[in-house]
């Protein structure tokens, strides 16, 4: 109980900064597309999708690594000071060597938006690492802070450029660099962070056991940039920037989802990382699993219920064919959830070349159906390679699991949420008003039904405080 509470706790935090950061995007979907152009909406998406390329790369995962180190140092003011310095000297020798090659590189580059590849890449790797020694630390109120700052100084600065100025894709850019500044210069002096810069302390043996843990997460971070992000380049080399901005369009709600996800992950994993070795750790697991799986079911299959009704309002009428892409999209980051769900044991045992390795076949999966059938099926071809895509690699990593945990998942609800999936499907592409509405009322009462059990604790907590309020 203890262990749900600590993790109920940290995730409400998370959620806090972590709602306004990665909704803010969604939030400024009607101003961009109803103030940009396909052509340029699909720029900036474009632009985003490089820089979330080459982060990795250049960072090679090292915040991840400073994460899960610092959460074992959390009471050795002496290590705590041996891993953020080493991690900091390392960012900056690896960020010199980009910029260098970056210079000499741009002189081939032909485009008037190519130096935000430097500086927003570099601003990143920075608030990155910064937001995961917050989190290593324990520090989840700054983190959540952090994030809040950075979304209201991006909403404001997005409307005073993009809707006030009418700077375009400039301004989108430009709000984006600010936000990340501003959410690292918080950081650095919130925690005091400066105190732990000492370049003495700075270890070439904390290094190699950093890079040890990260190294293996720079191809899975590749891969999934492949099964994420590869599709919005292959669309826009074979079918063009303008159709890229829809498909992107058609992104944001899945993002939505997924966002909602990643703020329960990021406790999700420090929970487990902290309490895989308890004595009731595999109990705690399978019971938050299964409880989680119920919840982000329900939402996935909700959104899409509910978009039949909501598209319109949400989205201007030059990018409707984002549409038909929104359901496929849903179910593959629904597939991208449960992987996420069971993979945090992977994390917690540190086995992060066993990440890799199934990260890797998925991508090569996605990559080579998007090349074989974005001709013939235009931007089906993106959303399905996807799904099928993390389809292979849940399977893989569910058998992988099961053969080193013993845990798996249950069959009949299992069964139960594609069936409903499959329904959903067909109510949404029917174009029929009655069917959709038909579908919202069953996924609503399927919803009650599979989280029964969680909905009368929830009533039961509730009503014993009513009862000791009154006493």
């Amino acid at each position: 109980m203890d262990k749900s509470k600590e993790l109920l706790k940290n995730t409400l935090i998370i959620a806090v900064g972590k709602i306004c950061t990665q909704f803010i995007s969604f939030f400024l979907l009607p101003v961009y597309t109803s103030l940009l152009t396909t052509e340029e909406y699909g720029l900036v998406d474009l632009l985003s999708t490089l820089v979330s390329f080459l982060i990795p790369l250049v960072a090679i995962q090292i915040e991840q690594a400073s994460f899960r180190y610092l959460i074992e140092a959390r009471e050795n003011e002496e290590q705590k000071s041996r891993i953020i310095s080493s991690g900091i000297m390392f960012l900056i020798s690896t960020i010199t060597i980009y910029t260098f090659i970056f210079l000499i590189v741009s002189g081939f580059i032909h485009n008037e938006y190519k130096y935000f590849l430097l500086f927003n890449v570099i601003i990143c790797i920075f608030s990155n690492f910064l937001l995961e020694t917050a989190r290593g630390l324990g520090k989840n109120q700054h983190y959540a802070l952090a994030g809040m700052i950075s979304a209201v100084s991006t909403l404001v600065l997005n409307i005073l450029f993009v809707v006030v100025l009418r700077l375009g894709a400039y301004g989108i850019l430009t709000a984006n660099f600010i936000g990340n500044l501003f959410c690292a210069i918080f950081l650095l002096f919130a925690l005091r962070l400066y105190k732990y810069l000492k370049l003495n302390k700075a270890d070439t043996k904390v290094v190699k056991s950093l890079l040890g843990y990260s190294l293996p997460l720079v191809p899975n971070s590749l891969s999934w940039w492949i099964i994420n992000n590869s599709d919005r380049t292959i669309i826009t080399i074979f079918l063009g920037v303008a159709l890229n901005g829809i498909y992107s369009a058609a992104n944001k709600f899945s993002t939505v989802y997924i966002s909602i996800y990643n703020i329960f992950n990021i406790t999700w994993t420090e929970s487990v990382s902290v309490h895989i070795n308890d004595k009731e750790g595999e109990i705690f697991f399978i019971r938050i699993l299964d409880k989680s799986i119920r919840i982000f079911t329900s939402i996935s299959l909700g959104i899409i219920s509910i978009m039949p009704f909501a598209f319109h309002f949400l989205i201007d009428e030059k990018f409707k064919l984002a549409f038909y892409q929104i359901p496929l999209l849903m179910i593959a980051s629904f597939l991208n959830a449960l992987i996420g769900l069971i993979s945090t044991l992977y994390i917690a045992k540190k086995m992060t070349v066993e990440v890799a390795k199934t990260s890797a076949m998925a991508a090569v999966i996605n990559i080579v159906l998007n090349l074989l059938f974005i001709r013939s099926l235009g931007l089906y071809a993106a959303s399905i390679s996807t799904i099928l895509a993390y389809g292979s690699m849940l399977i893989y990593r569910l058998i992988s699991i099961d053969r080193l945990f013993q845990i798996r998942l249950d069959g009949k609800l299992m069964t139960a949420i594609f069936i409903m999936y499959g329904i959903t499907l067909g109510a949404y592409y029917s174009a029929q008003p009655l069917l959709q509405i038909l579908n919202l009322i069953l996924i609503v009462i399927f919803c009650i039904f599979i989280n029964r059990r969680l909905i009368g604790s929830i009533i039961t907590i509730l009503k014993y405080r009513k009862y000791i309020h009154e006493w």
